[in-house]
């Protein structure tokens, strides 16, 4: 039952290339920078994920229809380089799926000859930090210094219980293929109903340095904005991406 069935949206030859994941976690902060980058750098959509481990939940969409819960890979060449974007709208709801679902990719990921993988993933924290931090941990000590030259912190032991879900795993059993990961962990608010989208943009900003991404920042500072107005107790803009997130999160199902 958790075996994956990979949909094959579009054929294209990938040769070594690096893979982002981005699923949703503490404070959402990997899905808001999986999900900015797509949007940024223009990746295209090639390959769909399903299993029964998913949630057992359906989305309604803004046609009154149903959507079943999607995990998607993208792609993107960029400096010649070969990208690999991983997002989704949820993880597997167990753990079977989540080790069954992390095996599948990195089987992927080694027949792509896979040159290293970024996990994303937040620290939730008991307050809103003013200035996150980004840490870094990994499975190899080089790759680990490479990033933090760039910007984040390695003091993660004693600071982060397990890393649980997809970001974790992909680290630590990437690590058996001799693939290079790291995963990038940002502090956020460990509230379930917030959304670190302030941690988001630090996290990027260390992507960007990684890897020479061109994006602007004006959107998601936008959304900071709006951030920043609704802890004021002020009325948000009804029709801003973060909004539109934040509503999904707050909405009941009956089942």
């Amino acid at each position: 039952m958790n075996k994956w069935e990979i949909t094959k949206i579009k054929k294209i030859s990938i040769r070594e290339p690096i893979l982002i994941e981005g699923l949703p976690g503490i404070g959402n902060v990997g899905k808001i920078v999986a999900d900015y980058l797509i949007e940024q750098l223009g990746a295209e959509k090639i390959m769909s994920f399903f299993a029964y481990s998913l949630p057992n939940s359906v989305f309604v969409n803004e046609k009154n229809l149903v959507e079943l819960p999607k995990i998607e890979l993208y792609y993107k060449k960029i400096n010649n380089q070969d990208f690999l974007f991983l997002a989704g709208d949820v993880q597997p709801s167990n753990e079977q799926g989540s080790y069954s679902f992390t095996e599948t990719i990195l089987d992927l990921m080694q027949k792509y000859k896979c040159k290293e993988i970024v996990a994303l993933g937040g620290i939730g924290l008991a307050e809103i930090p003013e200035q996150p931090k980004v840490y870094c941990t990994g499975n190899d000590k080089k790759f680990v210094t490479s990033v933090v030259k760039k910007g984040a912190k390695s003091e993660v032991y004693g600071l982060v219980g397990p890393i649980i879900g997809i970001s974790g795993l992909l680290v630590g059993l990437s690590a058996r293929r001799k693939i290079p990961s790291v995963a990038l962990l940002t502090e956020t608010y460990g509230h379930p109903m917030y959304l670190g989208i302030k941690s988001a943009k630090e996290a990027l900003k260390i992507l960007v340095k990684m890897y020479k991404f061109k994006i602007d920042y004006n959107s998601i500072n936008k959304e900071i904005k709006i951030m920043e107005q609704e802890e004021l107790g002020e009325e948000p803009d009804k029709k801003s991406a973060l909004h539109k997130l934040r509503k999904l999160k707050e909405i009941n199902y009956i089942g």
